[in-house]
């Protein structure tokens, strides 16, 4: 299979798989961010979805951080009503 070669594409799958995670993961997400712990809790997620990202993505695409990103934006942005003490 052929990598990902545009940034589009690239910010595509990492929203994917950060979406998947959120989905698949989601009473470990809501415990993680009320206990002010979410990396740690699904930390062999995030690092299982990061491995097949970059098995995915050029190099120089992979080192644009998208996977991060999505993972931000997915995990911690879009449960912004779950209580916690860090907002």
């Amino acid at each position: 299979m052929a990598l990902i070669e545009t940034d589009k594409d690239a910010r595509r799958l990492a929203r994917a798989i950060a979406s998947d995670l959120s989905l698949y993961n989601e009473e470990k997400i809501v415990e993680g961010i009320e206990k002010d712990n979410l990396f740690e809790v699904i930390s062999e997620e995030i690092e299982e979805g990061r491995a097949h990202y970059k098995s995915r993505v050029s190099p120089q695409l992979y080192e644009k951080n998208f996977y991060d990103r999505a993972i931000v934006d997915i995990l911690v942005k879009s449960k912004g009503h779950i209580k916690s003490s860090v907002w």
